[in-house]
């Protein structure tokens, strides 16, 4: 978690850096709005495998392969300074495919990044930026067995029993890295909402092995990595820039 951290802290500081002006006046909204960032909110699709956890359940007839797409939604904050890009994100991604009555599988992450950019345009109500940036993801995968065969006063007298119908889950995170690209139009009637895609790729350094839900490493693990492509509906507003018309 430490390089993602100083990741973060040099955007801000890169951020601070590229200030035409301090700010003196307490209240100089007109000023002020330059330098408060925009909300976004994102609503899109990830794409990845894992070969290795599939591989294993691949051979367990009990047991469903987990899909290899999620929706996400994001939630986070975004500024542009002298064509400098730079957001902050936290983003929950579901495969919406768990079944808990029948066989089937389902995946679900949360994950946080930072990312700089630059807009490579001279245009007043577009932004295009290429960007780059740092994330940390986690993930749990839950199996489900179908259990429409299982006795209900079994599972009322017989612990094995009542184990034996729990889901199957397993947890895993890494550091990853992102590179994409993102566009912004403005509306020039109101030039603090805009909305915009972005897509990508989001890498992991090294391949982690599976472990229990508890979080205990097991031996023989499946071993995966992030190799994961990704899109997202990005809508921005900055209501603070009302601001201005108060003093």
């Amino acid at each position: 978690m430490k390089i993602p951290i100083t990741f973060l802290m040099l955007i801000v500081v890169c951020s601070a850096a590229a200030q035409e002006k301090p700010m003196h006046k307490k209240h100089d909204w007109k000023n002020m709005d330059k330098y408060l960032p925009s909300m976004t909110r994102s609503l899109g699709g990830s794409f990845q495998q894992f070969d290795k956890l599939n591989g294993r359940v691949a051979n367990l007839p009990q047991y469903k392969s987990l899909k290899g797409y999620t929706a996400t939604l994001g939630l986070g904050v975004m500024r542009e300074m002298n064509k400098v890009v730079s957001d902050m994100n936290i983003n929950i991604g579901s495969s919406l495919s768990a079944h808990r009555d029948r066989k089937s599988s389902t995946i679900h992450y949360i994950g946080f990044n930072a990312n700089i950019g630059y807009n490579v345009l001279d245009e007043k109500l577009i932004t295009l930026y290429p960007f780059v940036g740092l994330g940390y993801q986690m993930y749990q995968a839950i199996f489900y067995r179908d259990n429409t065969g299982v006795n209900f006063d079994d599972v009322l007298r017989l612990p094995l029993v009542q184990e034996g119908i729990n889901p199957i889950k397993f947890n895993n995170d890494f550091l990853v890295y992102h590179a994409g690209i993102g566009i912004l139009l403005k509306s020039e009637r109101y030039p603090s909402n805009a909305i915009g895609l972005k897509a990508g790729y989001t890498g992991s350094f090294r391949k982690n092995g599976w472990r229990s839900k508890e979080g205990q490493v097991l031996n023989n693990a499946p071993k995966d990595g992030i190799s994961q492509f990704y899109f997202s509906l990005v809508l921005s507003s900055a209501p603070w820039q009302m601001m201005r018309h108060k003093d």
